[in-house]
């Protein structure tokens, strides 16, 4: 009987403790709260400083997705008119937002740092066709995201909370020095042999 009493001390001891202390209500969606680091939002790919898409088509997210929410269908390379680094990009790049779990093995399965979950949780809408994102979506979600599911005040890129790989292990700046399939062998002005021939 005394460690039922002493326990139900100890709980009215804890309520009033937390009444006394000022309320933490933030007034969304005026104020939002800044979120951590690891937050997991909705996904992004992104391009190279020079335009061209980190993306290589290697289909390594779409099976690291346990939701099978990635689709993504690749392509060779054009060695005159590039579109990614690699010998192949991704002619087709879909997510159904619908199925994923936002768990984040896409980003962690991609070799190139070239998806990403960003800080946008805001995802709700009334079309279910606006839930699939196609690879102009994921590039450019400040032209052609849903305008429901786009917020320019969360989707900011802040600098300090990007996770930029440095470029000693970029594996994306790796692949630039990969030949592209049918591109002619050359070697740089300071080589007399190229490796690859």
């Amino acid at each position: 009987m005394l460690d039922g009493a002493r326990g139900l001390a100890k709980g009215f001891w804890t309520t009033l403790r937390h009444a006394a202390q000022p309320p933490l209500t933030v007034p969304y969606p005026e104020v939002k709260r800044r979120l951590p680091p690891a937050f997991r939002g909705r996904h992004r790919l992104y391009r190279h400083e020079d335009g061209l898409e980190r993306c290589i088509g290697c289909e390594l997210c779409a099976a690291a997705c346990p939701s099978s929410a990635i689709y993504v269908q690749a392509a060779d390379n054009d060695p005159a008119h590039p579109v990614s680094t690699g010998e192949r990009y991704a002619a087709i790049y879909e997510i159904n937002m619908i199925r994923c779990i936002f768990c984040g093995f896409c980003e962690e399965a991609c070799p190139v740092d070239a998806i990403r979950l960003g800080p946008e949780y805001e995802l709700a809408d009334f079309d279910r066709a606006t839930f699939v994102y196609t690879k102009q979506m994921l590039l450019e979600p400040e032209k052609y995201a849903p305008r429901r599911q786009y917020h320019a005040d969360v989707d900011q890129q802040d600098p300090q909370l990007r996770r930029e790989i440095p470029d000693d292990l970029d594996l994306g700046e790796v692949y630039r020095t990969h030949r592209p399939l049918g591109a002619p062998i050359t070697a740089p002005p300071d080589q007399t042999h190229h490796p690859l021939a």
